[in-house]
């Protein structure tokens, strides 16, 4: 039987107005971003999810960065007065030493495995086990992903790209292939850092 006192705090916690509001998943105008660059109209911010505070608005219980996947959030304002074309873009996680890390596909992020620990216990008894669910297969991996295939002036773009690396300091997102939808003219390259 619930008393008076649990069913108050019950309802509280349900109907408190803005509870859940500040703990959504926003994405800001790119130019907000400390991590961007800005040429000839469009501005590009990216931003690494790396700590579980980040990551919790987004994709919930699971951090992919503890399971091996970088999400980066990139956000594009398209303010070149002409529509980009962003099919043929290529986005690089690029490493302080200079060792290219290619993006994952959103849809191949759920099956991924992490590392499995050896078994030093001998061979394994013949006794059935279940196979784990792996972390990953959440439906934000792709529902969040960035998929947008071209932008209309004035217009913005968003979503997560994943690289299968750990994040370090001095990292820079790297990106080629946009291109204006009218003339086929591909734009200079972008190097957004990660920091």
């Amino acid at each position: 039987m619930i008393t008076r006192g649990l069913w108050l705090i019950l309802l509280l916690s349900i109907s408190a107005p803005g509870a859940d509001k500040d703990k959504r998943f926003r994405v800001e105008p790119a130019s907000s971003y400390p991590t961007k660059q800005s040429a000839g109209g469009l501005t590009i911010a990216a931003v690494p999810y790396v700590s579980a505070e980040q990551s919790k608005p987004a994709f919930g219980k699971v951090n992919p960065y503890d399971h091996g996947v970088l999400p980066v959030l990139v956000v594009m304002q398209n303010d070149t007065g002409k529509t980009l074309r962003l099919e043929n873009m290529e986005m690089t996680y690029v490493t302080p030493e200079r060792r290219n890390v290619d993006q994952t596909p959103a849809g191949d992020v759920p099956y991924l495995e992490g590392a499995q620990r050896p078994n030093f216990g001998g061979p394994p008894l013949p006794i059935p086990r279940r196979k784990k669910k792996n972390k990953l297969a959440i439906p934000e991996i792709d529902g969040l992903a960035f998929h947008a295939k071209m932008v209309p002036e004035g217009n913005a773009a968003h979503g997560f790209v994943y690289f299968q690396t750990g994040h370090r300091k001095g990292a820079i997102l790297y990106i080629r292939g946009i291109a204006e939808a009218s003339t086929g003219k591909e734009l200079l390259y972008f190097e957004v850092p990660l920091d």
